[in-house]
């Protein structure tokens, strides 16, 4: 009889250590899956942060706005002037009037290129004004993007006016450059 309570004893003991060994394993389980959510949850505010950074540098970039525009339109009003371009009739802002202008009339005539690449060339202001503007505007666009990669707002600028623009500019100057250097 002691011999049976002693097995039934050893066999409780047992089954209890089993017992124990289940819930343990199922808590190491969840403990896993708590860290493994924790671990996902802290990466995702990581990345939210990035994205809050970024766009407050975006947004700090939109606040500044005016003032940038109003540095590249200054740059712009004396090449419009050279090559006797009026900007766009439109309630846009200036700077924006001032690009389409210049655009429109390039689709329209495209010696406005040879025109702007002559005033490069024999007018030192207009020189500096087409690389003061390519350099400005050359900035924003870079700093859109890094701050936005493949944002809405830097690529809208970039495929919009300002970014036709530039290139416009970069190609004239560029042309310009190549005389000077073939003579």
């Amino acid at each position: 009889m002691f011999y049976t309570m002693g097995l039934i004893g050893i066999l409780i003991i047992l089954i209890i250590t089993l017992i124990e060994l289940f819930f343990i394993a199922k808590q190491k389980k969840q403990s896993d899956k708590i860290e493994q959510n924790l671990t996902y949850q802290y990466n995702l505010i990581i990345k939210m942060q990035n994205t809050l950074k970024n766009k407050s540098a975006t947004n700090a970039v939109a606040e500044h706005a005016e003032i940038i525009y109003q540095d590249l339109l200054q740059n712009l009003i004396p090449i419009l002037a050279a090559l006797d371009i009026m900007p766009r009739n439109t309630s846009e802002h200036p700077l924006w009037r001032a690009l389409g202008g210049l655009l429109d009339e390039y689709a329209k005539n495209p010696f406005v290129m040879e025109k702007l690449r002559r005033a490069i060339k024999l007018d030192s202001e207009i020189n500096r004004n087409v690389s003061n503007y390519m350099n400005r505007a050359d900035n924003l666009l870079q700093h859109m993007n890094a701050t936005e990669p493949n944002g809405i707002l830097a690529s809208t600028f970039l495929n919009g006016l300002l970014g036709q623009s530039l290139t416009f500019f970069t190609q004239a100057y560029q042309l310009a450059k190549k005389d000077d250097e073939n003579k």
